[in-house]
């Protein structure tokens, strides 16, 4: 279909769903049921969600309140952004999600639906991010003859309509010289859909969000295109909650909050066994997760509200707006700072100032539950060589993007005695265009140079 039928298509998605369980309005001493939607395997929210859950510490924070109610934690688990907004926003007075996690694009449809019912929601705190956008990527089959974005002029491509990876595969067609609207044939599916459709050879690429590009890479299913760093732009994805739920239990939401922090700090220290809790709980393979939230994974995780997500997702406006999926979106109304402030105290000036840990090339061994790093990828290739056998995974990051990458699945350029990783032919050609007697070269060939 075409993109404006798929525009439709998404915006139906956002129409209300029937519920399963939701909060209690509650007096004093009563039970209060508290509805926190989640994207397990979309796991940059897994501080918000997957990981949070698994440590148990909103259950935690809620016992430690004794405020005289108990506490029960309702978790309702969605592959996407758009159902938890369905909820959110549904006509009912209960039986709907009081504080949900999805990326940006979503975050300002949360916006826009929540408004239009006249049942605002606001943006709380923020989850994973990455300041370039290397979390969304375009991929192809492992034999497609495609190469950059240029190629899918004409070509079916797969995306869920209205999230993150939609917004850069819009801009980054743009970027290029291709009519969103008309340049493609686009596919509004779910990820799971869309992956299948490129096994299958129902679509010709595949634009979408963590964690399904790393994925499809791992398992030999697809390789890059696209990186979503080239455009240079933040994405994130992020916390949202109900108004007239946080204005009746704002304790609640702090505690959530808290939790959330909690969860980020157990990640940032432990970040393998983090991988392993996240692994066992979606069934993603560890190493998979380990791409996106290691010590130096695609994602950085920081609960506080930076201002330079806040201006990307006012860029977002225009992308939606042209797809019309919204109208005019008041970012500044609905984002909403005061409960992570308070629930974060002294702390939370010290995050907002926090940049992402450097780029750097790190290798898992087997039966290890520590990685180690490496300051050149020259270094790990070395190390891969002479320990064949006893990895688990080793990661590098693009020489120009720094997005985060399996060793094996990159694209190797050798430039006198660097040997160089990109995610995508396009970067790597990039640079040999660029670079006289730089060449592209095999994975086999880079470990047998660096032997």
């Amino acid at each position: 279909m075409k993109r404006t039928a798929a525009a439709a298509s998404a915006a139906a998605l956002l129409l209300p769903l029937s519920a399963c369980v939701g909060s209690a309005e509650a007096g004093s001493g009563s039970t209060v049921t508290v509805t926190v939607g989640y994207q397990s395997k979309t796991i940059n929210t897994v501080t918000a969600g997957t990981l949070l859950r698994s440590l148990g510490s909103f259950e935690k924070q809620l016992n430690a309140l004794h405020d005289g109610h108990t506490y029960k934690v309702a978790w309702q688990d969605y592959a996407t952004g758009a159902p938890i907004t369905a909820q959110m926003t549904a006509q009912m007075t209960a039986d709907k999600i009081d504080i949900g996690s999805m990326g940006d694009f979503p975050l300002l449809l949360n916006a826009a639906r929540g408004k239009e019912l006249g049942r605002p929601t606001h943006l709380v705190s923020v989850t994973g991010y990455n300041l370039r956008g290397g979390l969304n990527t375009v991929v192809t089959a492992p034999g497609s003859q495609l190469t950059s974005l240029q190629d899918l002029k004409g070509k079916k491509v797969s995306t869920s309509v209205g999230s993150a990876a939609d917004g850069t595969l819009v801009r980054a067609l743009q970027r290029a010289g291709i009519d969103p609207d008309k340049g493609i044939s686009e596919l509004n599916q779910q990820p799971a859909v869309g992956a299948s459709a490129l096994s299958s050879s129902g679509v010709d690429a595949l634009s979408q969000f963590v964690a399904w590009p790393g994925l499809l890479a791992y398992q030999g299913k697809a390789k890059a295109l696209y990186d979503g760093a080239q455009l240079n732009l933040p994405t994130f994805h992020g916390v949202t909650a109900r108004e007239d739920f946080a204005k009746r239990h704002p304790a609640v939401l702090e505690a959530f909050i808290k939790a959330q922090a909690d969860a980020t700090d157990y990640l940032n220290a432990h970040p393998v066994p983090a991988a392993e809790k996240v692994a066992k709980a979606t069934g993603l393979p560890a190493e998979v997760v380990y791409l996106y939230n290691g010590a130096h994974g695609i994602a950085t995780f920081d609960p506080a509200v930076k201002p330079q997500l806040v201006s990307a997702l006012k860029q977002d406006v225009s992308v939606l707006k042209a797809a019309k999926l919204t109208g005019d979106i008041d970012v500044d109304s609905f984002v909403d700072d005061r409960y992570v402030k308070k629930a974060l105290g002294a702390s939370y000036a010290k995050r907002l100032t926090s940049a992402p840990a450097p780029a750097a090339s790190e290798v898992w061994p087997k039966e290890s539950e520590k990685t180690v790093s490496f300051k050149s990828a020259k270094a790990l290739l070395v190390y891969v060589a002479g320990h064949q056998g006893g990895i688990r995974a080793a990661y590098v990051p693009d020489a120009t993007t720094g997005t985060l990458w399996f060793a094996d699945k990159a694209v190797w350029v050798a430039d006198g005695d660097q040997l160089l990783p990109f995610v995508t032919p396009a970067t790597a050609q990039a640079y040999v265009t660029a670079h006289g007697g730089a060449r592209t070269v095999s994975y086999r060939e880079v470990l047998e140079r660096a032997s």
